[in-house]
């Protein structure tokens, strides 16, 4: 690595206790389903003790399907097989579907049933992590949840972008840990995770980041606040709801106007109409500022990507908005490496050949209509 990205590293991890990098880590990036389920689902295939499989949105359609064919087969040669999903975001799953998990000894847990007769039931606070865990020593994570969308338009899916990371190293140990105190904590079954953590893999150096509990809510934000605030030549955001907090939104337009290129992907056609016009509400002051802000044309954008001059990056489940920061479980990896960040910072550049921009001339000329909408849909940020 170089001695740049070193001295860097130093100092990111003194600036706060939360973050330290390890050094030993191998990533792959994946993008969207046609590279991510075949790894995954090729890594449950490979398990010879455990299975730990987290997601916020699991469907049983075809690649629900697959991934089923997967865990079933391991669960019936005797591999500890547990799938946790959100019972919020898997509320149309299927009822045989699970049926056949658990048939075949898969253990499935759904975090915080939809049962407003129970006290403190908790329908804002959801496990929003897509994450995945192989023997403990092979780890997944990213914004992908289970289902055709995210699988390609030609093996008939819906194509949405989206990216996933492999990760062998230390880290894997808290993707697991994370996992674990998740599970229990939703009624599984006490699990008992062996204290070794995986050996070093490769040079990288990555930490996982979290925000498992009240005390380390602000955790990645803070990490989000630190690569900004130290840009000096360019800031790349991938964000599917990009509904920045005011903190953000000054670190980004002060990156801008010290003549750092800050440039934002967002969906042109969103899945969740209201976010995207709460996130439209913002951009005025962004825009004049210098950030430049780009809609992607292609099916939903649903990546939350940050890449900071090409050395560091960070990818997981965590959108730049208020349920992110406020309501869910997230996680995220970031990693300081020139040769994976310029990896997804390249992949971003190509995604901005795929992008209109929009230019403050352009805004603010927005039909008073839409002022009107971005304008409500701002008021509602904090339950998006």
């Amino acid at each position: 690595m170089p001695s740049s990205a070193v001295s860097e590293a130093s100092s990111a991890g003194s600036a706060h206790d939360a973050v330290r990098y390890v050094r030993g880590h191998t990533l792959r990036l994946l993008r969207s389903g046609a590279e991510a389920y075949p790894a995954m689902i090729e890594a449950i295939a490979g398990a010879r003790d455990r299975v730990h499989l987290e997601t916020y949105i699991l469907r049983a359609d075809r690649a629900g399907r697959r991934f089923a064919d997967a865990l079933c087969e391991r669960a019936a040669a005797g591999v500890h097989v547990r799938v946790m999903v959100d019972a919020f975001g898997s509320l149309g799953l299927d009822g045989a579907y699970l049926e056949r998990l658990r048939g075949a000894g898969v253990r499935v847990v759904s975090y915080r049933p939809v049962a407003p007769w129970r006290p403190r039931w908790g329908l804002w606070r959801r496990n929003h992590r897509k994450t995945l865990v192989v023997d403990g020593t092979v780890g997944f994570l990213g914004g992908l949840n289970i289902g055709d969308e995210y699988s390609a338009v030609g093996e008939g899916g819906g194509g949405w972008h989206d990216l996933h990371v492999r990760i062998e190293g230390p880290a894997v140990r808290r993707i697991e840990e994370l996992f674990r105190g998740t599970w229990e904590g939703a009624g599984g079954e006490s699990m008992i995770v062996p204290p070794q953590t995986p050996a070093p893999a490769g040079p990288v150096l990555a930490t996982v980041i979290a925000n498992e509990d009240l005390r380390s809510r602000f955790r990645i934000r803070r990490a989000y606040m630190r690569a900004i605030r130290r840009a000096r030549r360019t800031i790349r955001i991938l964000n599917a709801y990009f509904i920045p907090q005011a903190g953000v939104r000054r670190a980004l337009r002060r990156a801008a106007r010290r003549g750092v290129d800050v440039r934002v992907i967002v969906p042109a056609v969103p899945d969740v109409r209201l976010a995207h016009y709460a996130g439209r509400h913002v951009y005025g002051r962004l825009l004049r500022a210098g950030v430049r802000i780009h809609e992607w044309l292609g099916p939903m954008m649903h990546a939350k990507v940050v890449v900071v001059d090409g050395a560091w990056c960070a990818l997981g489940s965590y959108n730049l908005d208020y349920r992110s920061l406020l309501h869910d479980l997230e996680v995220i990896v970031a990693v300081l490496d020139d040769e994976f960040a310029a990896c997804v910072q390249q992949g971003v550049e190509q995604d901005l050949q795929d992008c209109r921009e929009i230019t403050w001339e352009v805004w603010r000329k927005r039909p008073r209509w839409d002022r009107l909408l971005e304008w409500g849909a701002y008021r509602l940020r904090r339950w998006l």
